[in-house]
């Protein structure tokens, strides 16, 4: 098991475009090309991953379906966040279209899981000095616990760091002087597209 630290920076546009053309006078390369992802996340009925992340509680989970651009091929991954350190397990799944995606699921720790929230975004991938870079824009998200699920448009970006657990946080911030902020998108999605648990 691989574990890896995940740094996010959350941006303005003007801001993100600004840092993102900084590293790349600086050195930084493409790695792949710009795509779009869309995941699918599941939860209890009383969203209790979502609480468990809101709190910072370790450890715990994030479960979703994602597919990159092309739906008919879609991975199901488990995010866990331990006191070690984050890592992902991925099952592919193929020829898998929107309305045919599970409408449960199940997990050891938390049960019975049903569809709670789809985030989608463009996604360009990036590498500098020993670390892979990520920038998010046109973040949108449908709450599935709504009886309309109405899209509603993040306002702002963000960009994310990830390197290997030993890579310490003052080698990231002497590279990228810029304030570390949490940005989950599951948790964004479900505080800002509507109300949940009921309200």
């Amino acid at each position: 098991m691989s574990f890896r630290k995940e740094r996010k920076f959350r941006l303005s546009k003007h801001e993100f475009d600004s840092l993102k053309s900084s590293l790349l006078l600086k050195g930084m390369w493409p790695l792949y090309k710009k795509r779009n992802i869309n995941s699918l996340y599941y939860d209890t009925q009383m969203l209790d991953m979502f609480k468990d992340s809101e709190e910072g509680l370790l450890p715990r989970k994030k479960i979703r379906i994602r597919w990159y651009d092309d739906i008919s091929l879609t991975n199901t991954e488990v995010k866990t966040s331990s006191a070690e350190g984050r890592f992902k397990t991925s099952a592919v799944s193929s020829f898998c279209s929107k309305p045919n995606m599970p409408k449960n699921l199940f997990d050891s720790d938390y049960g019975a899981l049903s569809p709670s929230l789809l985030v989608s975004y463009n996604r360009e991938y990036f590498s500098f000095q020993s670390m892979r870079l990520t920038f998010d824009s046109s973040i949108k998200y449908i709450n599935y616990r709504q009886s309309r699920n109405v899209e509603y448009e993040d306002n702002e970006y963000v960009m994310e760091v990830k390197v290997s657990s030993y890579i310490s946080d003052d080698y990231i911030e002497s590279i990228i002087p810029w304030p570390i902020t949490r940005f989950s998108k599951y948790c964004r999605g479900l505080l800002n597209s509507a109300s949940y648990l009921g309200s």
